[in-house]
C-alpha cells in the first residue's frame, strides 16, 4: 500500500531538504512528543531559533513528519511501500533512508500511542418512551397535539458499566424525519465507498 500525499504535506515536508540529519531525528522526537503531550509552541520556538527560520516552517515540518510516519504506521506499510510513498517528494537517497530507520525505529510505539489516543464514545444501552396527547384545552375544546418523550440510556465510555441518561422530547413528524435520516445512514455505511473510508481510518 502506497500513502498519498497532498500537495500541502509536501511542502511542509519539503522543509526537511534543508537541514541534515540529525535535525531530522530531532524533529521525529518534537513529533512523538507531539502525540504524548499535544503540542508545545515552545518547543517549535526553541528549534526556530537555532535553525534561523519561522516557527510556522518548524510547526509545519513538524507536523507533516509527523502526518507521514503516523499514516504509514496505522497502516502497518512495509519498508517497501514506504519508500517508494517517499520517493514521490524528491528527497536524497539519504534522506530517504534516514526517514525508513525512523519509521522502522518507531512504528511499534507510535501504534501504541495511536491506540491509546483512540476515544471510546458512549454505547446505547436502552431507550424508554412515552407518547403524551393533548386532546383539548380551555382556549380549544377540540385539538390533537401529540408529543413523543423518550430516556436514552448509554453505557460509559470508561467500561466501568456506568450508565447516563438523556432526555429527549419531539413531534411524531420530527421523529419520523429523524428515524428516515438515519435509516438512509445506515444504507450508505453498506455501500462500497463508505467501507472503503472505514478501512482507511481503522
Amino acid at each position: 500500500m502506497l500513502l498519498v500525499l497532498s500537495e500541502e504535506h509536501k511542502d511542509h515536508l519539503g522543509f526537511l531538504t534543508q537541514v541534515d540529519g540529525s535535525v531530522v531525528e530531532e524533529f521525529c522526537r518534537i513529533a512523538l512528543e507531539f502525540l504524548r503531550k499535544g503540542s508545545n509552541p515552545k518547543i517549535y520556538e526553541g528549534a526556530a531559533r537555532k535553525l534561523s527560520v519561522p516557527v510556522e516552517m518548524v510547526q509545519h515540518g513538524v507536523e507533516g513528519l509527523m502526518f507521514l510516519m503516523t499514516e504509514s504506521s496505522k497502516h502497518m506499510i512495509s519498508e517497501v511501500d514506504f519508500m517508494d510513498s517517499v520517493l514521490s517528494l524528491g528527497f536524497t537517497d539519504q534522506l530517504n533512508q534516514s526517514l525508513l530507520q525512523l519509521y522502522v525505529q518507531h512504528k511499534d510505539q507510535i501504534r501504541s500511542m495511536l491506540s491509546h489516543l483512540r476515544c471510546s464514545q458512549p454505547a446505547y444501552h436502552n431507550l424508554e418512551w412515552r407518547l403524551d396527547v393533548q386532546l383539548a384545552s380551555r382556549s380549544l375544546r377540540q385539538q390533537m397535539v401529540a408529543t413523543v418523550t423518550m430516556r436514552l440510556l448509554l453505557s460509559g465510555s470508561d467500561g466501568g458499566g456506568t450508565l447516563c441518561c438523556l432526555d429527549l422530547q419531539t413531534d411524531p413528524s420530527t421523529l419520523l424525519h429523524l428515524i428516515s435520516s438515519l435509516e438512509a445512514a445506515l444504507a450508505a455505511m453498506k455501500t462500497g465507498h463508505a467501507r472503503r473510508i472505514l478501512r482507511n481510518i481503522k
